[in-house]
């Protein structure tokens, strides 16, 4: 399937089996979902995680590259693009940004305890993070030869539906996810100039490590607030859509939520 066009293939459109992809968060959850999936497609595929060891085991299962970064280090990030473009020979064409932590506090806790740690952690990984990805990502798509319709390539953040439905104690972790969400039209208006497409995927609740530490009775109470599918979404529907975005060039400036039509409750 094209990258680009994808009703009426242009002359200079490529093909997913030649387009250079790098997922941040790449090692475990969405991003090894999404990191198999684009390889699966064909695709070269450079892994940025914190933990190098599990980037390296995905890596090494799909044929790809890891780097390992803290993505809330903007000087780490740039040297691991670097390191991803010298493994490509090119920049990549689509960057996916799953990387995030989901630290959970009250603003205000018991005996009047204050959670800004977690709100800081929160929002330099999940946050800051992605706008550092998406940066280094920008800058270096903006030097790649225009194909169909002028694109040079595309960024896909990950948001959360907790970006309009948190819940007690999310504080920290709305306030990242909501404004990866409202930086994504600002975004794609300005790199609209260099052919640069920018979206945003918000999961809803899905089965990932985050998720999988739960009771069984957690996890069931979880599961019956979402209308339809009855279950928790599935890594590989993150890749799906993903995959969609990447393909779909009239796709810009928006958040697409992913979430079985939850809606979830204050707590």
């Amino acid at each position: 399937m094209p990258f680009g066009r994808a009703i009426e293939v242009g002359v200079n459109a490529v093909q997913l089996n030649e387009t250079n992809v790098l997922v941040t968060g790449g090692g475990s959850g969405l991003g090894a979902a999404t990191a198999r999936h684009f390889a699966a497609q064909g695709a070269s595929v450079a892994i940025l995680d914190f933990n190098l060891d599990s980037a390296q085991t995905v890596a090494k299962e799909i044929g790809g590259f890891a780097v390992q970064a803290d993505v809330g280090d903007e000087a780490a990030v740039g040297t691991a693009f670097d390191a991803a473009i010298e493994y490509f020979g090119s920049a990549p064409r689509i960057a996916i940004s799953c990387a995030g932590v989901g630290m959970a506090a009250r603003i205000v806790g018991r005996e009047g305890k204050l959670s800004f740690d977690v709100f800081e952690k929160t929002l330099r990984v999940n946050l800051f993070g992605t706008y550092n990805v998406m940066s280094h990502a920008a800058k270096h798509m903006a030097d790649l030869e225009p194909l169909a319709d002028n694109e040079r390539g595309v960024i896909i953040n990950t948001s959360s539906v907790a970006w309009q439905d948190g819940q007690l104690g999310q504080a920290a972790y709305a306030a990242s996810k909501g404004a990866i969400a409202s930086m994504c039209l600002p975004a794609a208006r300005e790199f609209a100039q260099t052919g640069i497409r920018v979206m945003a995927i918000a999961p809803g609740l899905f089965h990932t490590p985050m998720m999988e530490g739960l009771p069984d009775e957690v996890t069931a109470k979880i599961t019956a607030n979402i209308p339809f599918p009855a279950r928790l979404g599935d890594a590989h529907e993150y890749a799906l859509l993903a995959e969609q975005i990447a393909q779909n060039p009239f796709l810009n400036g928006t958040t697409i939520r992913l979430d079985g039509a939850v809606r979830l409750p204050p707590r």
